[in-house]
C-alpha cells in the first residue's frame, strides 16, 4: 500500500478583508453556498423560516429564503396584513395558507434532495482525488500509470476501482461494436436494394 502524504489539515483562518479581488470572489462564491446550505439544513431540522440577502463585492444581490425571501421580509419590516372584510377576502385567505403548507413539504423534500446530491458531490471528489493521487503515485516511481501496476501489487481498494472501469470500458466497447453492426447490417440491405433495382 502507498504511505499517504501527511497533509496540513485544517488551520484557523485569520478573520480580516481579503486583499486580492479574484481571491475575494472565491471566497465569496465558497462561503455564500456554505451559509446557504446551513440555512437550508436550519429549516428542514427546525422548520424555520428564513431569508437571507447578501450582496457580492460585485455588488450583486444573492438570496435565499424558506418559503420565500419576500413574506419573510414583509413580515421582519411589519407590514400591514389585508383585514379580513370579506367571504372572499377569508376564503382566499385560506388558499393562500393551503398553498404555503404545499410549498413548505415541496421545499422540506427540495431541501432533503439538495443534501444528498451534496453528500454525492462530496464523495465523488473525493474519489477523483483518490484517482489522482493513485495516478501521481504511479507515475512517479516507474513512469506508469497505476493500473499498469501488477494485480499482486495493487490494493483491495485499487483492484475494486480497475474492476469497475473494466466493466465501464467492457459495456462501451459492445454498445460500440452494436453500433457498427447495425450500421454495417443496414449498408447491405441498401446495397443489395440498390442493385435489385438496377436490373
Amino acid at each position: 500500500m502507498m504511505k499517504k502524504k501527511p497533509g496540513q489539515g485544517r488551520q484557523k483562518i485569520p478573520i480580516a478583508k481579503i486583499a486580492k479581488r479574484s481571491n475575494l470572489q472565491v471566497t465569496f462564491c465558497k462561503r455564500r453556498s456554505g451559509l446557504f446550505k446551513k440555512a437550508s439544513e436550519l429549516c428542514t431540522v427546525c422548520g424555520v423560516e428564513i431569508a437571507i440577502v447578501v450582496f457580492s463585492p460585485a455588488n450583486k444581490p444573492f438570496s435565499f429564503g424558506h418559503p420565500h425571501v419576500e413574506p419573510i421580509v414583509d413580515r421582519f419590516l411589519c407590514t400591514p396584513k389585508p383585514s379580513i372584510d370579506s367571504d372572499f377576502t377569508s376564503q382566499q385567505l385560506l388558499v393562500d395558507q393551503a398553498q404555503g403548507y404545499m410549498s413548505d413539504s415541496s421545499v422540506h423534500e427540495l431541501n432533503m434532495v439538495l443534501t444528498q446530491t451534496q453528500k454525492h458531490l462530496e464523495s465523488e471528489k473525493k474519489r477523483g482525488q483518490e484517482l489522482d493521487e493513485m495516478s501521481k503515485a504511479g507515475q512517479g516511481s516507474s513512469r506508469r500509470c497505476w493500473w499498469e501496476n501488477p494485480i499482486d501489487e495493487m490494493g483491495l481498494h485499487e483492484i475494486q476501482i480497475l474492476k469497475a472501469a473494466m466493466k465501464e470500458v467492457k459495456k462501451n466497447v459492445i454498445e460500440q461494436v452494436n453500433k457498427i453492426l447495425k450500421i454495417q447490417s443496414c449498408a447491405a440491405v441498401n446495397s443489395q436494394y440498390h442493385s435489385s433495382d438496377e436490373w
